[in-house]
């Protein structure tokens, strides 16, 4: 499973609003910086469960604008 374009940039949007290192994101969303990196990447299929911590944090971010 990959992550959606959308779903993609605003994690990239989100990370950057927020100014986080992928070791301070990995950390918030849950999963390792090795999974982050290759998240950030955009170059392995990532596990469906690693995809709904990044989709959940995502709509989290957006709920607390």
């Amino acid at each position: 499973m990959q992550l959606t374009e959308d779903q993609f940039k605003a994690l990239k949007r989100k990370r950057g609003e927020l100014n986080l290192t992928l070791t301070a994101l990995a950390g918030e969303i849950g999963v390792t910086r090795r999974t982050m990196t290759k998240i950030i990447n955009h170059n392995t299929p990532i596990k469906p469960q690693t995809a709904k911590k990044v989709n959940d944090w995502i709509i989290k971010q957006y709920m607390n604008d």
